[in-house]
């Protein structure tokens, strides 16, 4: 399986816990494509927001925009000509998502001033795959993977988020977008899963399309 030769870059988005990080994983070693991966372990700031959001957020998120951005600069300035795919764990674009969630009024203006001369330069998506769940199926899969700072978050934040996300991918014109309903697949232990969606995905459909898979195992 292959995606179209015109698709160099394909990003996976979601909330936290829906599996972006391990579809892209799994995508990357399908389709022998470079991996463009986020290491939430190097924001110095993150602990601390998820202890007291309003006191970090801002340098948080600050510290997210500048690192995302750095990545993908160095991806695109150094990419392997032999490996002409490159999958993503995410868009800076849905940076704002979390912005317009956590920072105030004045530290949105702010960080929107940072954010618009970056986005001047940074490198856009050929195509989006977008994975939603329900908020007891986010819950379930942060609860499996267990990390220490996200065991305090909350589903009405997971619930904002989320609604978040629906409204910025629903009118997303960067790139085509694929909206993939993962509450019944199980793409990480489930094989058949896998092959159905990466299917799906390779396929890479024009304009806003929609996949809600049921298991193999059903």
């Amino acid at each position: 399986m292959k995606t179209p030769s015109n698709i160099r870059y394909l990003a996976i988005e979601g909330v936290i816990g829906v599996g972006k990080s391990s579809l892209a994983e799994l995508l990357g070693q399908r389709l022998d494509a470079t991996l463009l991966m986020e290491d939430f372990g190097q924001n110095p700031f993150l602990k601390s927001f998820y202890e007291n959001p309003e006191a970090w957020a801002f340098q948080t998120q600050l510290f997210f925009l500048l690192s995302r951005f750095q990545k993908l600069q160095d991806t695109f300035s150094q990419e392997d000509i032999f490996r002409p795919l490159v999958v993503s764990d995410y868009t800076i674009e849905k940076d704002r998502i979390f912005a317009v969630q956590n920072l105030s009024e004045h530290e949105l203006a702010m960080y929107d001033k940072v954010a618009a001369a970056l986005q001047q330069e940074v490198v856009k998506p050929d195509f989006v795959v977008y994975l939603q769940a329900s908020v007891p199926t986010l819950i379930e899969r942060i609860k499996q993977r267990d990390r220490e700072m996200e065991r305090k978050i909350e589903p009405s934040y997971l619930l904002a988020l989320s609604e978040q996300y629906n409204r910025h991918f629903l009118h997303y014109q960067d790139a085509p977008v694929m909206i993939v309903n993962t509450d019944n697949i199980d793409f990480v232990n489930n094989e058949m899963d896998l092959e159905n969606l990466i299917k799906e995905i390779c396929k890479c459909p024009l304009g806003l399309s929609f996949y809600a898979p049921q298991s193999s195992n059903r």
